[in-house]
């Protein structure tokens, strides 16, 4: 059986750009099929209920929506549209949709939320697109050196598990915290661990620091060092990552968890072992 996958893409958050890739990683799974569907850096009402339609449509088993804050309103335009298809829907957002959780629960969704998916300097003063893109990969660094990466695939591949068995999905319910991530990478090291916490709360702490140089602060000299500085906060946050996995290197502890070809999530942690 292959599972049909619908993925929306409105906006960007750190994990919009994998969202899709890390349930395939290989482009070698012969169990799903994925559809994306976005409106680009933009997720305004009009824009978002566009691509929502479309998206139902093409009737998946079931479809993942994701960008910034899922209580914004174009993102609330796209779970009523999701709630009324009847089709099972997950919203994967940041921080800022905690707040909405319990509406979204309301409306039949499901929902994982990511606490270290932090917002961007977005002043103009500031950002080009290639700030943009070193933020975004700094974050993706995070994401997947925490373990955050692995709780969203871990909750989107259970969801397939459930289609190809025959059985009713359950949609996820999270809110990534810092120990549901790092619970999920498997540490060996609790050094390794350490790090890898610490970077998620410096994540976090970007985010803060991102609202307030973007919405709190309104002259240009105050602004752009607080933006400037949530980025340099992301940046040290990736290269503590990076320390944790070399830390879990030296020992030949690195958690791998690759898929098989039927989808089946496989098992290693010594570089010369095959994953089982």
């Amino acid at each position: 059986m292959v599972v049909k996958i619908g993925i929306l893409k409105c906006g960007n958050i750190g994990m919009s750009p994998i969202i899709d890739l890390c349930l395939d990683e290989r482009a070698d799974r012969n169990d799903i099929d994925v559809r994306v569907l976005g409106s680009g850096a933009k997720m305004n009402p009009d824009q978002v209920e566009e691509v929502s339609k479309k998206m139902v449509e093409e009737k998946p088993d079931f479809i993942v929506y994701i960008g910034p804050n899922p209580a914004a309103p174009g993102p609330k335009k796209a779970r009523e549209i999701l709630a009324a298809s009847g089709i099972p829907s997950v919203i994967i957002g940041d921080a800022p949709g905690i707040k909405d959780k319990d509406a979204m629960a309301e409306q039949g969704l499901g929902y994982v939320l990511i606490k270290c998916d932090p917002m961007i300097g977005a002043r103009r003063q500031f950002l080009d697109p290639v700030e943009m893109a070193m933020f975004n990969a700094d974050v993706i660094r995070v994401l997947a050196g925490t373990g955050a990466l692995r709780v969203v695939q871990n909750a989107i591949d259970e969801m397939v598990f459930a289609v190809e068995e025959g059985k009713e999905i359950s949609l996820p319910k999270i809110v990534i915290t810092e120990q549901k991530a790092v619970d999920a990478m498997d540490f060996a090291n609790p050094y390794a661990k350490a790090k890898a916490m610490a970077a998620f709360v410096m994540a976090e702490k970007t985010a803060d620091i991102d609202v307030k140089g973007c919405f709190m602060t309104k002259e240009m000299e105050k602004y752009i060092p607080i933006v400037a500085s949530a980025h340099e906060t992301i940046r040290y946050a990736a290269k503590m990552v990076d320390e944790a996995r070399e830390l879990e290197k030296a020992t030949d502890a690195v958690s791998r968890k690759p898929h098989a070809g039927d989808g089946k999530i496989l098992n290693k942690c010594k570089l010369m072992e095959k994953p089982e």
